[in-house]
């Protein structure tokens, strides 16, 4: 029998004549005398469960298919199996060899965060494995994934614990690399709800706004599950004749009729105001809160 191919087969996407391939490529056990491929060609169908979908025997080093929707969608996970033999003596055959999978579709990545309460900007990168193509649209060609958020929340759902600095990323033609075909990015920041309601999951989702290319219309990426962790948040307090318990637990009383600065941040445009009148009659100089302003 013949041993086995000198490298393991390779699977890499390339636009052939303004439409998406996929390559399998694997190098010849020996060049002499001449050796012919048997490639197959198959996809995930359901976990660890594959499905063929197209063969063929050739002389060359390498094997084409089209993502054409039909037979390879966008969303595949996608393997090619090699196995050479001589002209001639089909019985004489390598061992058959496999690619590793390879997915064709967006990738997000990281595929899950977890972050805080803290105010920072995550960068999520949105990235296509295949390349873009657009035929016939000229200069315009790229695909605009719409984004959204959604709250995982097991009793009713509220507003999403995320906000992301776009609504819609696009994705233009770059030459492939072994990243990716088209890449954008997008900040992810946890919203600070000074609300004590624990570790909480959100998700983000994507979806292709009017694609042209048939490849692209029936595909929805995966989601990215985002969890959010609760941090404790900073209270101060101004009430009835006012009472004023300050962030750090002092506790004094303010008498005076006026507008006052209760408080304002040193790093950033936020700062509160608040507006005492007298309320205490003729007995006492009582003043209490009846107006606030906040930046």
């Amino acid at each position: 029998k013949l041993t086995s191919l000198a490298v393991q087969p390779v699977i890499t996407p390339e636009l052939v004549q303004g439409r998406v391939h996929l390559k399998c490529s694997y190098g010849s056990p020996s060049p002499d005398p001449p050796v012919q491929y048997r490639v197959l060609w198959s996809r995930l169908s359901s976990p660890g469960k594959r499905e063929q979908v197209h063969h063929e025997t050739t002389l060359q080093s390498f094997s084409y298919v089209e993502m054409d929707s039909a037979n390879f969608r966008l969303g595949d996970t996608v393997f090619c199996t090699v196995t050479a033999f001589r002209r001639g003596t089909p019985e004489q055959q390598s061992l058959p060899e496999d690619s590793k999978g390879f997915y064709a579709g967006i990738k997000f990545l990281p595929e899950s965060l977890e972050i805080a309460e803290d105010g920072k900007e995550h960068v999520l990168t949105v990235l296509s494995t295949v390349p873009i193509a657009c035929p016939g649209q000229g200069d315009l060609c790229k695909i605009t994934l719409q984004l959204s958020t959604e709250d995982l929340g097991s009793q009713a759902p509220g507003p999403p614990d995320i906000s992301l600095s776009a609504c819609q990323v696009d994705l233009l033609p770059e030459p492939c690399s072994g990243s990716g075909c088209a890449a954008a990015t997008v900040t992810v920041t946890a919203v600070t709800d000074f609300a004590q309601d624990g570790n909480r999951g959100s998700r983000i989702s994507a979806e292709p706004v009017a694609p042209r290319d048939v490849l692209w219309r029936s595909y929805t990426p995966r989601d990215v599950k985002v969890t959010v962790r609760d941090l404790p948040t900073g209270n101060c307090y101004s009430f009835t004749d006012p009472h004023i318990i300050t962030f750090d637990g002092w506790r004094y009383d303010n008498y005076k009729v006026g507008t006052f600065l209760l408080c304002r941040s040193e790093s950033r445009a936020f700062e509160v105001h608040v507006r005492q009148w007298d309320c205490g009659g003729h007995r006492s100089a009582t003043a209490c809160n009846c107006g606030v302003a906040a930046q």
